[in-house]
């Protein structure tokens, strides 16, 4: 909830509360009031028979009966409500009487005056009705030029958030944004364009690092590669143990070489150096990749076939499209068994590979780790789930694995279009 909306709700709140308050209190006042003068004409005219008792002339005779009655016999003193029926109408009429004891030519009397409430209500409907309108459309007049004033105060701030969704380290650029006169916003504004300045600095200061460290890394390990190639084929390593020693050296310059490109690969991904993107062909990249594998598939005797129902619309950085590809085919042929088998599916939403193998063994939420291993023994260095998990972050895509014990079938799929968790989702890791 947007917090001036979240403040809107509580302001509405508590103002509503404060108008159904004032208004109680402003229909009990008023009926109060009403009341109290109510009762002050009747006291009036009570004053006025007593006056009139002393002066020796008798009650008055009162052209409508209801609005004074006499008994001879005691009743209650003082002021109370009653219903009387208008003849007129013939209905139901409250009234306020005053009863008081009165002595009339040597004779006790209860006199009580009556007075009508009607008109007393009709008053009390009309200022009623006028003050709450009032006080209805202060309210709504109150919350428009709140949700206005908000959104005017508020404008600096979301010009802030646009500034930063469209921000992004690698664009190589400051922050900036709109000035405005509001103290607060302005120090946000201060503080984010230093962060980003910081944040320029440091990405600069890792990206030249990484070049660097890919560059001059790379051209030594491929130096020890072609030297130890030419020892192996000296003739002079007639010692079994010493050509043993030179070939382990030159497997382990191999990984090493393999390693560096993984993670340099990594790090371009993470600090988003891949910004040229055009339209890729999954469909002519499978089958290019699949010749590629064709080799080492027969000598592993694994069977792969690919299953082609759709070319989706993909706009790729070309190398990592390759990259993807090369990492999920790689993974099916190395994590399978002698006489297993390879189906890869394109449809224009995923692009799914599946191949048997033995039973995953850990907790499948950290196959996409780095340095995770299927096989602890293997030459691999662990990295091409994590490269897959990581071009998939990078475009937005789903990567899903499931396995089926019963036919000890691995399968990964990457969805292209980012999909809601269901309720029962397929666990997004995969062996490798």
């Amino acid at each position: 909830m947007k917090l001036l909306t979240k403040t809107n709700r509580y302001y509405l709140l508590l103002t509503t509360v404060l108008f159904i308050v004032a208004s109680a209190v402003l229909y009990y006042g008023l009926f109060g009031a009403l009341q109290h003068e109510v009762e002050e004409q009747l006291f009036n005219r009570r004053v006025y028979l007593e006056q009139r008792v002393q002066n020796g002339v008798g009650l008055p005779t009162s052209p409508f009966e209801y609005q004074m009655a006499v008994s001879h016999r005691p009743q209650r003193i003082g002021y109370s409500d009653t219903l009387l029926l208008d003849p007129q109408e013939q209905e139901m009429v409250p009234h306020r009487q005053l009863t008081f004891p009165l002595r009339v030519r040597q004779e006790l009397v209860w006199v009580t005056l009556r007075k009508s409430l009607v008109e007393t209500e009709d008053v009390l409907a009309v200022v009623l009705g006028v003050m709450v309108g009032v006080l209805g459309l202060l309210l709504l007049g109150v919350i428009l030029i709140n949700r206005w004033l908000g959104q005017w105060l508020w404008s600096p701030f979301r010009n802030t958030l646009r500034v930063l969704r469209g921000y992004g380290v690698q664009q190589d650029q400051v922050l900036t944004f709109p000035p405005t006169n509001t103290e607060e916003f302005a120090e946000l504004n201060q503080a984010l364009t230093l962060m980003s300045q910081r944040l320029v600095a440091d990405y600069e200061a890792v990206r030249e690092f990484t070049a660097n460290a890919a560059h001059e890394t790379q051209t030594p390990l491929a130096i020890m590669q072609a030297k130890l190639e030419q020892m192996l084929q000296l003739p002079e390593l007639v010692n079994p143990e010493l050509a043993t020693l030179v070939s382990e050296l030159y497997g382990a310059t191999l990984r090493l070489s393999r390693l560096h490109q993984a993670l340099t690969l990594l790090s371009k991904i993470e600090n988003r150096q891949f910004a040229d993107t055009s339209a890729q062909r999954l469909d002519r990249l499978l089958e290019e990749k699949v010749l590629q594998f064709e080799s080492l598939a027969d000598v592993r005797h694994v069977t792969l076939r690919t299953h082609l129902s759709g070319v989706p619309a993909l706009q790729m950085h070309a190398g990592l499209t390759d990259s993807l590809v090369h990492n999920l085919l790689q993974n099916a042929i190395k994590h399978n068994h002698r006489g297993g088998t390879i189906d890869v599916t394109l449809t224009p939403a995923y692009l799914e590979v599946s191949n048997t193998g033995p039973t995953v063994t850990g907790d499948p939420a950290r196959f996409f780790e780095r340095f995770r291993k299927h096989q602890a023994a293997s030459d691999s260095p662990g990295l091409g789930l994590s490269i897959v998990q990581q071009i998939c972050q990078y475009y937005g895509f789903t990567v899903r694995y499931r396995f089926e014990p019963t036919t000890s079938l691995h399968t990964l799929r990457v969805d292209f279009a980012p999909k809601k968790a269901a309720s029962t989702p397929d666990t997004q890791v995969s062996a490798g």
